[in-house]
């Protein structure tokens, strides 16, 4: 059985999409992803274009200027739909975590 499309994100798309917050194009992204998370999630750019197109596909985010070869993009309600979900999901995590292991600690 194939995956569920966009069910979960990766860290890059959670990044991307976060960065999509506010209009940009696809090298300020690559640049915001470094600076967000100090170095620890790089995005190659093939896989930054791959996934924005992905994204458009889906509806995710929305082309909002055209100069050239250079796209600018913004996330859209169902973007953030999707980022809301994930961060979500996230926090679940966490909260699993945090009763698991901070719950073996104090005894």
């Amino acid at each position: 059985m194939p995956r569920e499309r966009f069910k979960t994100l990766t860290e890059q798309m959670f990044y991307i999409l976060l960065c999509l917050h506010e209009e940009c194009r696809g090298v300020d992204i690559l640049e915001m992803v470094r600076t967000l998370t100090n170095g620890r999630v790089n995005i190659g750019s093939g896989t930054l274009y791959d996934l924005l197109e992905q994204f458009l596909k889906e509806g995710a985010i929305k082309e909002t200027r055209a100069e050239g070869r250079r796209r600018s993009y913004i996330i859209t309600e169902k973007g953030r739909q999707m980022l809301d979900k994930e961060y979500g999901r996230l926090l679940g995590q966490v909260a699993d975590y945090d009763r698991i292991l901070k719950k073996g600690a104090s005894s």
